[in-house]
């Protein structure tokens, strides 16, 4: 009989990090989920004993974070990163506050959070999953979220070069890079359906789709995927 994989999924008290939590869940495996300022109740109740509260800007915070994983079920399988503030507004109209919270926020607590795990991904052979966002690869000039992009290209210069790294240790890390993903807590211009009509499949993405996304991500089935950044977009920014 199989072990339950460990998964441990940040920024899981909403939005795309709790559907990729509840998915892993569905299969029974062991997830751990965190929570900054809101939410700890209500995910203590659907995952008793694995809910962590965690600033994932600290280093400390991380630390206390994996020990407890390990403590509670002795290895970590998996890292999915979904923690990620967003700026929206042109970027004449961003001010290097804005630029420094994007960068705290998307690239430092993702190396942050790697840093803190390597140790126990390569124990496990295990894989890092984070977050990108819809047309990184084309680095095309953005007229609305230039800031929050330019963030997110350095957080997958960041993990393609962890890839690299570890690869020699069995570990795989990848980036999924969604493009509208409508959810309860999203961004204003998110659900804006107006929005979706320049999305070529017609529709934005469903969180179960995300889900199905992060879960292919994270098995066997994508054993031999590092390194990689799948948009999930529905060809939107071709």
């Amino acid at each position: 009989m199989d072990v339950p994989r460990v998964r441990l999924v940040s920024g899981s008290a909403r939005g795309l990090g709790l559907a990729a939590a509840r998915r892993f869940a569905q299969r029974g495996e062991r997830v751990h989920v965190v929570w900054r300022s809101s939410g700890g109740d209500a995910l203590e109740r659907e995952f008793p004993g694995r809910t962590h509260r965690a600033d994932l800007e600290r280093a400390e915070d991380w630390r206390t974070l994996v020990e407890a994983v390990l403590a509670r079920d002795g290895r970590l399988d998996t890292l999915v990163h979904a923690v990620g503030e967003y700026v929206w507004g042109a970027t004449s109209a961003a001010s290097a506050a804005d630029l420094r919270r994007m960068l705290a926020s998307n690239v430092e607590s993702a190396f942050l959070g790697f840093e803190a795990t390597r140790a126990a991904l390569r124990s496990s052979r295990g894989n890092a999953l984070f977050f990108g966002c819809a047309g990184l690869e084309g680095q095309r000039a953005r007229q609305s979220t230039a800031v929050y992009a330019a963030a997110k290209s350095a957080l997958v210069v960041l993990t393609r070069s962890w890839a690299l790294e570890e690869a020699p240790h069995g570990v795989r890390v990848n980036v999924l890079s969604p493009g509208f993903a409508p959810h309860e807590h999203a961004s204003a211009d998110t659900l804006d359906a107006g929005a979706w009509t320049s999305i070529p499949l017609g529709r934005p993405a469903r969180l179960d789709e995300v889900a199905d996304a992060v879960e292919w991500l994270c098995s066997e089935r994508a054993s031999y995927v590092t390194g990689a950044n799948l948009d999930l977009a529905g060809g939107w920014m071709l």
